[in-house]
């Protein structure tokens, strides 16, 4: 079947979170979590290097809106459900829907750091993925220098397969290795 014939919530809720695609208009709040928590994503996150001015932000918002409806990378922006304040963001990428691989990728404003709010987005995401997309393999890549994002890994019960050493040069030019984490149907999930 051709992905983007697939039919699914466009939103859906934890606990604490209201986690859904991405809206026109999204951009301004997204800019500023972005300006908020720089120093904290840039060792990170390319998107971090330099702020983005209020217009590339909602570019890439609308951007990230048709590549969900075209079922190329599903963004996913992470919202507190009580305040709908915008939280972080997540989604689901590097898809492979003939296998149905999906790579979960993950930030979170530094203001809402340390409540657990991105182990519960990965857990909901995970759900979503299983039930909706008919996932067999979820993964969770990050910098093996990126404590804190292995940490969510590992809460949310993903198993540490390996570290693909040496895979890519950081912003400083300092080649990096990457721990691959991950769940697979009939092993981790149903």
């Amino acid at each position: 079947m051709n992905p983007i014939m697939l039919s699914f919530p466009e939103s859906f809720n934890t606990t604490r979170l209201t986690i859904r695609a991405p809206e026109w208009g999204d951009g301004a709040e997204i800019n500023d979590a972005i300006r908020e928590s720089v120093e904290q994503l840039r060792p990170w996150l390319p998107f971090a290097e330099n702020i983005p001015s209020l217009e590339e932000s909602e570019a890439h918002v609308r951007k990230a809106r048709l590549q969900f409806l075209e079922r190329t990378d599903m963004v996913l922006h992470l919202r507190d459900r009580h305040t709908n304040e915008f939280v972080g963001s997540s989604g689901l990428h590097r898809i492979d829907w003939n296998a149905r691989c999906f790579e979960i990728g993950y930030w979170i404003r530094t203001l809402r750091t340390g409540e657990g709010l991105m182990t519960e987005a990965v857990q909901g995401i995970e759900q979503f993925a299983i039930q909706y997309l008919d996932a067999n393999r979820l993964e969770i890549r990050c910098d093996s220098r990126n404590i804190r994002s292995a940490k969510v890994a590992e809460r949310a019960g993903f198993t540490l397969e390996g570290i693909l050493r040496s895979v890519h040069r950081d912003r400083a030019g300092t080649l990096v290795d990457v721990m691959v984490f991950s769940k697979i149907r009939g092993k981790e999930f149903e």
